[in-house]
């Protein structure tokens, strides 16, 4: 180990850079966030550092460096780009037993400034000893999904009880158990999805009686959105949640990238649903989270696209809050977002499209109750969920109730995956393309003017495109 890390308390202390450029600008800014005293020697400095300069923040003297400039300095950064300066610079300051740091010469200096992850107080530095700070970024990007944003929120949350546990618990033993128990179990959980007042007062609880049987506590259910199928579409608390689940309770639409992402020791029940066949029926995946839940478990309720929209989430949670069990809702990327952007398809158009309206066509009873006056509108993007076997029904209806047979729709299947199909057609040929074409679940219909920019806006290169406008008439009659 090159270098021994460490955090100094810069605050109000005289830090010096030498240079006004780019890169001095973004350690001056760093010293400013840490409320460090900040000389600037340059010449010439960027419109940023003049800011600061001329609101008070900083003192900038516009001119060459002299040896003097570090008599009274804590610490010196040389950040120029005349190499001979920057050797000087930490030369001298060598001498006066400052710290060092030059850019882009780390072998010349004494420290170094680590890459930052910042969730205050909590902070994170990761250092490559600048063999490779564009490396030190790339951990620093990997670290910042799996590190929540309210972890500094915790941290005060822990600092504001810690003289209350130290006197309670004695010993440091039983504080380190106490405080592994609350930082890993509900009790974090509850703050970090916002509920600061319930997880006070449920620590509160357990600090009046640390030795209660933690085995009758209901575990908790995550209602995680696993968006329409490419994971890097997870937000991080959707990952944080499914990497710390106890037991996966899966659906049809979740793509199998999505489900590796899963804790892999984590058991795996798949409650999917498909056309005329429910591997388990509603009430009985509700009654499956309960019964998971009230044996302690974490469970991660797993859902495609977003679980509130036509994904049955709300029924969940009703029975969840109805028998008290703890639940967070994660939302995520619909299926109707993902397949427009990802097909060249934006859903809404200054040009061409107002207004967007999501519906479901699950068929009951072989037939589709919708709102056919305020679907069949000019100037406005359908798009129909679960409505590929429906789609005669759909497209009939639509000419029937005013829009053109010409009309342009689309099927975007698999959305966003590698396996990404789109069939462009209208609302005559749709039905007969699809009949033709090879169709795999998930799929999507688009029906609108914004089916025309897909030719001009898709940029994803795996997605396969078939397009049917204009089919023979014997065709269309068969279709």
């Amino acid at each position: 180990m090159n270098f021994l890390p460490i955090f100094l308390k810069l605050q109000h202390q005289p830090c010096l850079v030498v240079g006004g450029g780019n890169t001095a600008t973004r350690k001056v800014e760093l010293l400013l966030r840490v409320e460090a005293k900040v000389i600037v020697i340059a010449p010439q400095v960027s419109a940023k550092i003049q800011a600061w300069s001329e609101e008070g923040k900083l003192v900038h003297h516009a001119r060459e460096f002299v040896p003097t400039d570090l008599q009274t300095c804590r610490l010196v950064i040389a950040a120029t780009n005349n190499k001979f300066v920057n050797q000087q610079v930490a030369t001298l300051g060598h001498m006066q037993n400052l710290f060092v740091n030059v850019i882009d010469q780390p072998k010349l200096g004494s420290f170094i400034v680590p890459s930052i992850i910042d969730r205050h107080p909590v902070q994170v530095a990761i250092s490559t000893g600048g063999a490779s700070p564009i490396l030190a970024r790339l951990l620093r990007a990997r670290l910042e999904t799996v590190i929540p944003s309210a972890f500094g929120q915790l941290a005060e949350f822990v600092e504001n009880f810690r003289e209350r546990v130290k006197s309670r618990f004695p010993e440091l033993r039983q504080r380190r158990r106490f405080w592994e128990s609350v930082l890993q179990g509900s009790i974090s959980e509850m703050l970090l999805s916002g509920h600061t007042k319930e997880a006070r007062t449920a620590l509160e609880q357990r600090l009046e009686n640390p030795d209660e049987d933690r085995k009758t506590t209901y575990g908790e259910v995550y209602l995680v959105g696993g968006g329409p199928g490419d994971p890097d579409l997870l937000t991080f608390r959707a990952l944080r949640l499914m990497q710390q689940a106890d037991v996966v309770v899966y659906d049809r639409l979740i793509s199998p990238a999505v489900l590796a992402l899963t804790r892999r020791e984590a058991e795996r029940i798949y409650v999917g649903k498909e056309p005329s066949h429910h591997t388990l029926p509603q009430q009985d995946i509700n009654k499956l989270l309960i019964t998971l839940a009230k044996q302690g478990k974490r469970v991660l309720r797993l859902k495609g696209g977003d679980p509130f929209m036509f994904g049955r989430g709300g029924e969940e949670i009703e029975t969840l809050m109805e028998e008290g069990i703890p639940f967070q809702v994660v939302p995520g990327i619909t299926a109707a977002l993902g397949a427009g952007a990802y097909a060249g398809i934006p859903l809404t158009h200054r040009d061409y499209a107002q207004s967007c309206v999501f519906v479901t066509g699950h068929l009951k009873d072989n037939t589709m109750n919708l709102n056919w006056q305020v679907l069949a509108q000019q100037q406005q993007t359908v798009v129909v969920y679960m409505g590929l076997r429906g789609v005669e029904i759909l497209c009939r209806e639509l000419i029937v109730h005013g829009l053109p047979p010409t009309h342009p729709a689309a099927l975007v299947q698999q959305a966003t995956t590698r396996q990404q199909k789109v069939l462009i057609a209208n609302l005559e040929t749709l039905p007969t393309m699809i009949s033709h074409a090879q169709i795999t679940l998930p799929s999507l219909i688009i029906v609108g003017e914004v089916v025309k920019l897909h030719e001009k806006l898709a940029w994803f290169d795996s997605s396969t495109v078939e397009t049917f406008p204009n089919l023979p008439e014997e065709d269309i009659s068969h279709g």
